[in-house]
């Protein structure tokens, strides 16, 4: 009898290539509110049943953008049954991922830190 377990790392492969996938698949969508995405990160659950997609986005509106991915869902999951060989395709959730914007306003608030501080001294 084989195990789940027998195949090491299996879950970063499958959301790896789910996420090589999707990005492909994205470009393909005629939806305007959908600007120009980046797939940061794919987070698959054990079962496979659900996969959280995190984007970030160059040019858009982040609302819209994340809408108008969730609504194309279901034409991405069908894209994603002819590409992958697994049992199980799981249901997309198109999530917006503010990390990059976090990331930027840190690093303007740490340069206005130093300036500053620059001037003081």
């Amino acid at each position: 009898m084989r195990h789940k377990r027998s195949i090491p790392n299996r879950g970063f492969r499958v959301a790896d290539q789910i996420q090589r996938d999707v990005a492909e698949l994205i470009r393909d969508l005629k939806d305007p509110r959908i600007g120009m995405v980046t797939v940061n990160a794919v987070e698959v659950t054990p079962d496979y049943a659900h996969a959280t997609i995190l984007f970030s986005l160059l040019i858009g509106d982040p609302v819209e953008c994340e809408a108008g991915l969730n609504e194309a869902a279901g034409f991405i999951r069908n894209g994603l049954f002819k590409r992958l060989q697994i049992h199980t395709v799981p249901t997309l959730h198109f999530k917006f991922d503010r990390t990059t914007e976090r990331a930027l306003e840190l690093s303007e608030l740490i340069a206005k830190a130093n300036s500053t501080r620059a001037k003081e001294d």
